[in-house]
């Protein structure tokens, strides 16, 4: 084998970048066990335990000290149906944008243009704003949209004769520019749940965001706060030397309030042992206060905008600015005591440490600036409960209010500042918020071409902000998001007309951060739940299981069954699928993928690839090991004569998982994803690395055996007849075809919830019920009787129901939760547990239905063109792509036949779609293999008669069609029986077109190239 230096060099590689993606998982796991130990199962304190150590070095490899927290963000992520969790799709409600845009304009074409476009965003996929503007055109072809939005705020861009296009560009900007800083706002929220590895990612172009929360035990808060208008505030600060003397009184207080009670040891422990004195204390030594300045921003007379002023920033010493060593002073009585006793004399001080700064004779005073300390993130919440205290709170002015930092400002993200607001009005609202911004945008300094940002009012905001920025020259205006604060700039001076600009030491990135912020206030858009899903953590601690034990069983029978098939080479097979499962979890942990139950689902259908690969490469090397070939000859021409079919194969499963993660989402991502990464490093494993291993046996003159005396020999000689029973496949085939499209037309199909929308529960019982019974008790509270079906035991059921699902109130999921709980209450003396739930709204059934009919047609069209093109004969590219409608239409008539009588769910949802286009690619993957031996055997017998050269080739490839096949059967059904009820439709559909897909390629997709290729080609 040329290369083999490279390969080897390179399987080394791959192992070891594999042995250091997935070390991450086994130190945290370490961690969460000894986390466990130490809280003797309390969960709070298990909680507290891991936040102690979230910022110190768990893992150390030398080059670098991981801390906890890096080692979780870099562990394997596993998916929310097998952790548990939330998994929210929001849609951003552009219609709000139009709407405000146009100073919510009254016009009659507007308004029922804006109505039109909603409705036909229900059935449509495309954007809100194209559908408003063919609405419009629709209603009134006439009408001009500048005349509705040439405003004031929009005069500058739109004029009296912008044409509607040019309108809509515009309207479609300012949308997508909102659809951003939303995004930027719910990962700003997402960041404070203190929630283990959030996702958030923003969907194409639709409007939507993806949001997931593992763990979340609160998806009423979460709803809430995810969709919660935004709101930002402008705030005039107090200077920390006001503050300073009222914190210190805090903290006397404080003392005084906690002695009453047993002291408890501090969380802080994480910075100090018991050992520790105070003047080894951590510190951190960035300046405290913002460095970023307010200035006016002079009108642009030259089309650019710029700032006049240089950036002015307070310097601060870079010093040691802890408390801690302040107390200490010359005495060294305060660093004699320990951690413990410093905590009950400060319990203030001891997690939130003051701003201070030191001079040149070593003298502390309070730092300039409205932060008035400094802590860690953990105990901020300590910190809040402290100030909140009503004798505590008394010490501070009464028109204190503290608020922290958005983001840390230490290097390893750890600290928070606390910053002092001032609150002046009586209804305690701020002096100016965010509905005054007209624009905002990061611009550069005229000056020394820095970053800044320039932001733009009203005329009403424009007025209190002159007020506002002259009464506090010197001293600092709070920039306050959600209740963080994101800047706190000094003002230079008074600023008039509505212009500013905010400089500091930006960069590019951290300007265009404030100006969105900025931004957010300028049109609203809310942003309502289009779709959810919510796994209970004991379902979803059962999927582990399940799926585990399921994985496991499959993986046994086929190490069994290689080995015992092939001998020594199916060891050697079974040793590069250990390889393989191992390579994929670490490419899936180095691409921060994510692992789901369809995953696992994905990983053991790659088993039965990786199978067939050795099993063609076998099979090959026993036909010239029968040739009389020796074994190091043998082994060449076999591997050589297997790797088109082997490429072949593999691509266009390939291309049906690209496929299936371009169109699906969640899940459905997540099988494809590990089915693309398992069938590239089954490629790598059970070629590569079973060539390298083949060749060193070979070099040392070990014997390797394919087989044994029961297997050696199995269907060497087969001689049956298939083409000539072609008709007897074709009858057999339209009679279950026939049958399906019959069920359908007077069953139809049992869609699930994300083809037709809804809600759906999966509700468990303490004890047995049936579906009539449940049925009954729901009627009256969801205004109709929902659809339930028993969901695997019988004391577990799935309701699906239309309840409020085109509700746009931002409670409607609580509403129709609490609905459902009201209706199942009355069922006496059967508690029940809502273990999931699943919201999939109108507008995203639509796109998920548009998706799926995409998504199978690009797939026979995708295979139908591969096969032409690697064949060269249209004949074989149509009797593959027949065979594939085939197998796809038998499957289907499957689902509608069996659906009401199936023990288990048979649905028709993005899972079916997944297993339909899986089935696709498996079945191109046996039909390549029957026609490239079919290719060759034309190839080699110009003068045989068709019929029985298609019959040879066949029969040649049947010891591998059925190997393969029963391989690949073996893991599936192993999932079926023990993977759990949420994959079982799943894992059903795929036995059945797997099944249906080695027949077709014989009796269908063969027979059919049979009657289009004249058999004067072949004589």
């Amino acid at each position: 084998m040329k290369s083999k230096g490279a390969i080897q060099f390179l399987f080394i590689a791959f192992l070891l970048v594999c042995i250091y993606q997935l070390s991450f998982t086994w130190v945290t796991r370490s961690v969460e066990e000894d986390a466990k130990i130490q809280s003797n199962g309390d969960p709070v304190k298990e909680q507290a335990y891991i936040d102690s150590i979230s910022g110190e070095g768990v893992f150390d490899i030398l080059l670098k000290d991981y801390t906890f927290k890096e080692c979780k963000e870099r562990e394997l992520n596993l998916g929310l149906d097998l952790k548990g969790g939330m998994n929210v799709t929001l849609e951003v409600n552009v219609a709000d944008v139009v709407r405000a845009m146009s100073n919510n304009s009254t016009d009659p074409t507007f308004t029922r243009a804006l109505k039109k476009a909603a409705e036909m965003q229900k059935e449509s996929g495309e954007d809100f704003v194209t559908l408003f503007g063919r609405a419009f055109n629709q209603i009134d072809p006439n009408a001009k949209l500048a005349a509705i939005y040439s405003t004031r705020e929009l005069q500058e861009r739109i004029k009296f004769t912008s044409t509607n296009e040019e309108v809509l560009a515009i309207i479609r900007v300012e949308a997508e520019d909102a659809i951003d800083r939303t995004f930027r706002i719910l990962r700003a929220r997402i960041d404070k749940f203190g929630v283990t590895q959030p996702n958030i990612q923003k969907l194409g172009t639709s409007g939507r965001i993806l949001v997931e929360l593992p763990g979340i035990k609160e998806p009423d808060r979460v709803r809430k706060i995810l969709q919660g208008t935004a709101k930002l505030e402008f705030w005039e600060t107090f200077e920390n030397q006001e503050i300073y003397s009222s914190l210190d009184q805090a903290n006397t207080k404080l003392r005084t309030l906690l002695k009453k009670t047993e002291p408890q040891k501090d969380s802080l422990s994480k910075f100090f042992s018991q050992s520790d004195t105070l003047a080894g204390s951590d510190t951190v030594k960035k300046p405290l206060a913002s460095s970023d300045t307010l200035n006016q921003k002079p009108a642009d007379t030259t089309g650019k905008s710029g700032s006049l002023f240089a950036q002015l920033g307070m310097e601060k010493p870079d010093t040691d600015t802890s408390l801690l060593s302040k107390l200490a002073g010359d005495t060294g009585d305060t660093a004699a005591k320990t951690f413990s006793e410093f905590t009950n004399e400060n319990p203030l001080f001891a997690i939130l440490r003051p701003a201070l700064v030191q001079d040149e004779k070593g003298n502390y005073y309070p730092a300039e600036g409205p932060a008035i300390g400094f802590c860690h993130i953990k105990d901020t919440a300590k910190v809040n409960r402290y100030l909140g205290m009503a004798h505590v709170r008394n010490t501070f002015p009464k028109q204190f209010k503290a608020l922290w930092t958005h983001k840390a400002y230490d290097e390893n993200g750890n600290f928070l500042q606390l910053v002092a607001i001032k609150v002046t009005s009586r209804d305690n609202r701020a002096p100016l918020e965010g509905d005054v911004i007209t624009e905002a945008r990061q611009d550069f300094n005229q000056m020394d071409n820095s970053p800044e940002v320039t932001m733009i009012m009203n005329g009403e905001g424009a007025k209190t902000w002159k007020r506002m920025t002259g009464e506090n020259i010197g001293k600092s205006v709070a920039i306050v998001l959600d209740d963080y604060v994101y800047s706190f700039p000094t003002v230079q001076g008074e600023i008039g007309g509505g212009r500013s600009s905010i400089t500091g030491r930006f960069t590019i990135e951290e300007a265009k951060d404030l100006a969105n912020v900025l931004k957010t206030g300028k049109l609203p858009a809310r942003a309502r739940v289009v779709e959810e899903a919510i796994v209970g953590p004991s379902l979803g601690k059962e999927a582990i299981n399940a799926g585990m034990i399921s994985f496991i069983i499959a993986f046994i029978l086929v190490i069994i069954y290689m080995a015992s098939y092939y001998n020594h080479a199916g060891m050697i097979a079974d040793l590069a699928l250990i390889l393989n499962i191992f390579f994929i979890l670490g490419v899936l942990a180095s691409l921060g993928a994510t692992l789901t139950l369809p995953g696992i689902a994905g990983i053991v259908l790659t088993l039965g690839m990786a199978v067939d690969a050795n099993v063609r490469i076998y099979e090959r090397v026993r036909e010239e090991v029968r040739a009389g070939k020796g074994p190091r000859l043998a082994l060449a021409d076999g591997y050589k004569m297997a790797y088109s079919a082997i490429i072949d194969g593999n691509v266009t499963t390939l291309l049906i998982g690209i496929i299936l993660y371009i169109f699906g989402k969640g899940p459905i991502q997540g099988f494809a994803t590990t089915l693309i990464i398992g069938i590239l490093t089954s490629l790598f494993a059970q070629i590569f690395i079973t060539r390298l291993i083949f060749e060193w046996l070979v070099d040392r003159k070990k014997n390797i055996h394919f087989g044994n005396r029961l297997t050696e020999n199995i269907l060497v000689n087969a001689k049956f007849i298939w083409i000539a029973k072609r008709k007897t496949f074709y009858l057999l085939s339209s009679v279950v075809i026939l049958a399906g499209i019959v069920s359908f037309v007077t069953n139809g199909f049992n869609l699930g919830v994300d083809f037709k929308g809804g809600w759906s529960y999966v509700v468990r019982f303490e004890k047995n019920v049936t579906t009539q019974e449940v049925r009954k008790v729901l009627a009256p509270v969801l205004a109709g009787a929902p659809e339930v079906k028993t969901f695997g035991s019988d004391n577990q059921v799935k309701i699906t129901t239309k309840y409020l699902i085109d509700s746009d109130s931002a409670n409607a999921d609580k509403v129709v939760e609490d609905k459902l709980s009201e209706g199942l209450q009355t069922i006496a003396g059967n508690p029940f547990e809502i273990m999931s739930s699943q919201k999939v709204g109108p507008t995203v059934a639509a796109d998920i239905r548009t998706g799926a009919v995409i998504a199978v047609t690009l797939s026979l069209i995708v295979m139908f063109l591969y096969i032409l093109i690697r064949f060269r004969r249209w004949q074989f590219g149509m009797g593959a792509t027949a065979a594939l409608f085939h197998d796809v239409m038998i499957t289907l008539s499957c689902y509608s036949l069996f659906y009401s009588i199936a023990p288990f769910s048979l649905e028709i949802d993005q899972a079916a779609i997944a297993a339909l286009l899986t089935i696709v690619g498996y079945s191109i993957n046996d039909t390549v293999i029957v026609f490239d031996r079919i290719r060759e055997h034309l190839g080699m017998h110009r003068k045989y008669v068709l019929g029985n050269l298609m019959d040879g080739a066949i029969n040649q490839t049947l010891a591998r069609t059925i190997n393969t096949a029963g391989t690949t059967l073996v893991t599936l059904i192993s999932m079926f029986l023990l993977g759990g009820e949420v994959i079982r439709g799943f894992c059903f559909a795929l036995i059945v077109g797997i099944a249906v897909g080695t027949y077709s390629s014989i009796g269908v997709a063969s027979a059919l190239a049979y009657e289009t290729i004249k058999e004067k080609e072949v004589k």
